[in-house]
């Protein structure tokens, strides 16, 4: 596997072609060659480390995630579990009721969609491909992938997957089964079965058989204490074994209708059941492996590896995944906090991340002039539904503090010039009304099929610019980092990481010795009015002198404003109660 280049961009080896071997072709396939870093942001942390570790969860499109991942994790992870997108041409909702009885009105719950899975097939495709590639870079050469699908692209996935990881690395097809009611009026048999694709690496993978033996039919046991007649074995020379190993058809409850493992469910979309995934990761992890989920959902994997003793990344582009699996997996950490009479080493520890500095700008119309100015952006008057014009084609600048979502389509559809759409259609029905470009900062990945359907009437030229995929060559302007806090009555600053000046200077945390040279001034208003920043302390050193860091707190200190400026004369500022 080729390095990182200066820590930035990571390059995959390129697959051999092998006369005859059959490959999967779709509309707009390319090679996915190599991927950049993308930085991370701890924004919580629960819990102690163990033995140095702690479990990670990330909030981001996968593809950035595991781009992240690469720098730490590269064929170090010992089992990744996915249940991706189906293409299931389906919006999945999550009821939503208010909690306690107190509350009068017309409804105590409703649902809010949680996710969509409707795609066009190229683009699905390429979605998986892309993924399959990443996940298989951060597999350790013994590590194991399970892919969870159903009907709708099992035969797909299937050949993509002979492709990314060679047809000699395959080991099961498993079948989960359960059952349900079906539909009035069906015209076929009722679909009640999953496909799960079992991969390997290298050619060698773990299996603990031991830890997943089911027991042995009654039919089984009596024939072996009768003898095992035409076998060339007899009991007494013979031991028959503690269960046995179970078929490549799983019979187990769906989640959310007659759980029978007595796990709670938290009533997530698509949420999977707890032996079903304790099976995976039981019979193919030790305990301190790492286990690795790039659609978590509602964590159930993550919640099998804590009371397994396995270690776990996580990830989710949902927002409301991130908040399930984080609820989740405190109270089996609470459980978990007791008394460990089997010895298990369990971490319990974990973080929650953003990757993709969705909080990058905080000021939203300081975002968009920024944007304007750096994509060279054609700006329209304000009140236009679009913000500007490139290259001939209609700008669209989305929320850049978060992940687009298909919610944030709705109030531009709604002022899109629809009149004029239909007059353009009439006059040449077979060009495209508009071509439109969407600007974000990472995406939901059908952002672009929403709002094609949205408008189907139309032939629309639509592109997304995900800006720090495709324009990472771009400069913007960070935001700083810092920290500061009032210790024995001193105002000490611990760090300073002024985003934008350490980029210019090719400079990583690692490589900064002291934060006090990057500093031009420090200002301090002790008791800030929330208005006026009133300084009684002015460190401003000459050229060569460096700010102190450490101030005494005056007694009658009350709200404190400290504004630290670097040598770019960009500033932080940060309130700290005495």
């Amino acid at each position: 596997m080729a390095e990182a280049m200066q820590g930035e961009l990571f390059e995959f080896d390129k697959r051999p072609v092998i006369k005859g071997f059959p490959e999967l072709r779709w509309t707009g396939k390319h090679p996915y060659t190599s991927t950049q870093y993308y930085p991370a942001q701890r924004k919580e942390s629960y819990g102690e480390p163990v033995d140095g570790w702690m479990n990670k969860l990330f909030w981001g499109d996968n593809l950035q995630v595991m781009s992240h991942l690469l720098k730490e994790f590269r064929g170090k992870v010992d089992l990744i579990y996915i249940d991706p997108p189906f293409d299931s041409k389906a919006d999945y909702k999550k009821t939503i009721k208010l909690r306690g009885n107190n509350i009068e009105g017309d409804s105590s719950s409703f649902e809010e969609k949680q996710y969509g899975d409707i795609w066009s097939s190229d683009e699905y495709l390429q979605f998986m491909y892309e993924r399959l590639i990443l996940l298989r870079e951060l597999l350790a050469d013994n590590g194991s992938i399970f892919l969870h699908c159903d009907w709708h692209k099992n035969h797909q996935l299937r050949m993509i997957m002979d492709e990314v990881f060679g047809t000699s690395n395959f080991i099961n097809e498993i079948a989960w089964c359960y059952f349900g009611p079906g539909s009035p009026g069906m015209r076929q048999y009722n679909r009640k079965h999953d496909t799960i694709y079992w991969y390997c690496k290298s050619g060698t993978w773990k299996f603990n058989a031991d830890n997943i033996r089911v027991a042995h039919n009654e039919k089984t046991t009596g024939n072996f204490k009768a003898g095992l007649k035409g076998s060339g074995f007899m009991a007494s020379t013979y031991e028959l074994a503690d269960g046995k190993i179970p078929e490549d058809w799983w019979e187990f409850a769906i989640a959310g209708r007659y759980p029978n493992d007595g796990i709670k469910r938290v009533g997530y979309p698509t949420e999977k059941p707890y032996k079903l995934l304790e099976r995976i990761i039981l019979g193919s992890t030790d305990p301190g492996d790492i286990v690795f989920d790039a659609f978590m959902g509602s964590g159930v994997a993550l919640m099998v590896a804590m009371q397994n003793g396995r270690r776990f990344l996580g990830a989710d582009i949902n927002m409301g995944a991130i908040q399930t699996t984080t609820k989740r997996l405190l109270a089996v950490a609470d459980e978990l906090n007791g008394e460990l009479p089997d010895g298990t080493t369990y971490y319990t520890g974990f973080e929650v991340y953003n990757v993709n500095n969705y909080d990058f700008f905080r000021n939203p119309v300081e975002a968009k002039e920024l944007i304007i100015q750096a994509l060279d952006i054609q700006k329209l008057d304000e009140g236009n539904v679009y913000d500007g014009e490139l290259d001939g084609r209609m700008v669209k600048i989305l929320p850049t503090n978060r992940i687009a979502t298909k919610a944030d389509l709705g109030d531009f559809v709604s002022h899109l010039p629809i009149r004029t759409f239909e007059e353009r259609k009439a006059e040449n029905p077979n060009k495209p009304v508009e071509k439109i470009t969407l600007v974000c900062m990472g995406h939901e990945p059908d952002l672009k099929a929403s709002l094609e359907g949205e408008l189907a009437e139309f032939k629309l030229d639509v592109e997304i610019c995900d800006i720090l995929r495709d324009k990472q060559d771009l400069q913007f302007k960070h935001e700083a980092e810092a920290d500061v806090e009032v210790v024995d009555g001193e105002l000490v600053i611990n760090s300073f990481y002024p985003l934008n000046l350490m980029q210019k200077l090719s400079m990583e945390r690692e490589t900064v010795s002291d934060w006090c040279e990057l500093v031009d001034s420090v200002l301090i208003d002790w008791n800030y009015d929330g208005a006026v920043l009133e300084p009684a302390v002015q460190d401003i050193p000459e050229k060569n002198e460096l700010v102190s860091g450490r101030y005494a707190v005056p007694e009658d200190a009350g709200t404190i404003k400290v504004k630290i400026t670097d040598l770019l004369s960009e500033s932080l500022e940060v309130l700290v109660e005495a």
